[in-house]
């Protein structure tokens, strides 16, 4: 058992690394080539999509089920279009904007966002935990972005509006597809969901007209991010939910902004002073910060 729980552990901390050094070869493939966000977007959505619908139905998943219900159908577009394509795009608009630490922190910054929006569906305030978690939340993002200085931002305005809009989409992300993971399961609804979110964003930026040429280095850049960044990530995610708590993997994604600013220290000359190392720190707090919540009682954010 203790293996078990090991294992899983391994597995939602190798998830998060994989999801945060996607962001960092994003940067340097969008640096070192004429790969624009769209095309990214959508080439990555769609084989990602295609992928996982392959492999559920190597699991004897049944990928068609959601399609008997029309209610289900719509939610599924929803998901489509508010959480899974706005989460992917704001994304790589954050990064290419600014960098993909910055990028990869202020879109952790999903929390925060939950508990903003249940406060307005619900129409009261949040708890003491909460709005801890959000105090913390601003103050440190604050801090990444000025790095201590009130009178200059550190990033471009451009990332920061980016970033935080990935944030609101990754909180759509989470909370859409409720319903839908319960009924249909997560293989399904995701892979169709990168499906359809690769179709409109093709529909849109029209990837086919773009001549991207690739050396060996960015179709390599551009497997990883696919492979790698996206699809085994989800898939060791899932996985290790077998073996922990989805409260225990949730605090392993603070891997996630922290691979993606080692990272990008690391190969890509991405730094920050003391003032932003408290900020990231702060926001990776809120993470910890929810899972006290968590044990506490069920807060706004579970709502």
């Amino acid at each position: 058992m203790r293996n078990l729980k090991r294992a899983g552990l391994l597995m939602a901390s190798a998830s998060a690394f994989l999801w945060g050094s996607s962001g960092t070869v994003a940067q340097h493939l969008f640096e070192q080539s004429q790969v624009s966000v769209g095309w990214l977007t959508a080439v990555r959505m769609t084989l990602t999509g295609v992928f996982l619908l392959i492999f559920a139905i190597c699991l004897r998943k049944n990928i068609w089920s959601i399609f008997t219900d029309w209610h289900s159908i719509v939610r599924l577009l929803l998901f489509t279009v508010f959480g899974m394509t706005s989460v992917q795009l704001t994304y790589f608009m954050a990064i290419s904007t600014g960098n993909a630490a910055t990028a990869t922190i202020l879109q952790y910054l999903s929390p925060v966002m939950i508990i903003l929006l249940l406060s307005l569906r619900n129409l009261r305030l949040p708890g003491k935990l909460d709005t801890l978690s959000v105090i913390v939340a601003v103050a440190g993002t604050a801090l990444i972005v000025t790095q201590g200085n009130v009178n200059t931002l550190a990033v471009p305005s451009a990332a920061i509006v980016w970033g935080l809009l990935a944030a609101v989409g990754a909180a759509a992300y989470t909370l859409l597809p409720r319903g839908l993971l319960l009924r249909y399961g997560a293989l399904p609804v995701v892979g169709w969901s990168m499906l359809f979110g690769g179709l409109i964003t093709q529909a849109i930026f029209r990837p086919w007209t773009q001549h991207v040429q690739l050396d060996a280095i960015g179709a390599l850049e551009v497997s990883f991010i696919v492979v790698f960044g996206t699809m085994a990530a989800f898939l060791l995610y899932l996985q290790s939910l077998k073996y922990i708590e989805a409260t225990t993997a949730s605090i392993l994604g603070a891997i996630e902004p922290l691979s993606a600013a080692i990272l990008g220290f690391l190969f890509l000359g991405t730094s920050f002073n003391w003032y932003g190392i408290v900020g990231i720190a702060m926001v990776i707090a809120v993470t910890f910060i929810q899972f006290i919540a968590y044990r506490k009682s069920p807060p706004l954010l579970r709502d």
